[in-house]
């Protein structure tokens, strides 16, 4: 039985030496297990508050809607810590240990909403602290279909990433050269999407366009 694809977002995380985030997903899970892919996951409910006064510079005008954004900001918070959101003053936000790992458990339990979050500490997500580059979709022939939109981030100089446990088997930093030679060497197990993304940030690097090329019909791994 073919089932509908989800709306889902994905954040390529880019420290200041042009390095990727990746990150392992557990091998019990059903979806990808023991692939290293990017933070992120499925559009949920909560996702879809947008407000004017905690959002800014929000995106409206594009093929897909605006929380696909907040999705993007939310799954990089819940699954490795990395808060992308401004203080008042225009600096980078910077919560304390206990009251991240409260704010990402309420998230995990879904009790509560990245929007949410702005507003109990006066925070400010902007949509241009993301740059959209693509979006690929799970194949037919999956049970679990995803319709992902693709984002790039930069790590904020005042966070490091802090893997959730129960999402996250292990992560590294790595230039997307080195990501590839793993996969090929078999080293590094990847999916048609990731390749995709590292291939297009490394034609960016030599002036090509930062935009994903036309999805092809790869295989797919997936367990059924």
């Amino acid at each position: 039985m073919k089932s509908n694809p989800k709306p889902a977002s994905t954040v390529v995380l880019v420290d200041q030496h042009s390095r990727v985030y990746l990150t392992k997903r557990p091998s019990t899970m059903k979806f990808l297990g023991g692939y290293y892919v990017f933070p992120g996951g499925a559009v949920e409910q909560g996702d879809m508050d947008i407000d004017t006064e905690h959002i800014r510079n929000c995106v409206s005008d594009e093929a897909f809607g605006s929380s696909h954004y907040v999705a993007a900001a939310r799954e990089l918070f819940e699954e490795v810590g990395v808060l992308l959101a401004n203080n008042h003053d225009g600096s980078m936000a910077n919560l304390n240990l206990g009251t991240e790992r409260e704010y990402r458990r309420q998230l995990l339990a879904g009790n509560i909403s990245f929007t949410e979050i702005l507003r109990h500490e006066n925070l400010f997500f902007d949509f241009n602290f993301l740059n959209y580059f693509g979006h690929r979709i799970t194949p037919k022939e999956s049970p679990i279909r995803f319709d992902t939109r693709f984002f790039l981030a930069k790590l904020p100089s005042n966070q490091i990433p802090k893997p959730d446990e129960t999402e996250v088997e292990e992560a590294c930093w790595m230039f997307p050269e080195d990501a590839l030679i793993a996969y090929k060497d078999g080293q590094m197990p990847l999916v048609p999407p990731t390749i995709d993304s590292l291939e297009t940030i490394l034609n960016h690097k030599e002036g090509g366009e930062l935009m994903l090329p036309k999805q092809k019909n790869h295989p797919f791994p997936f367990k059924s």
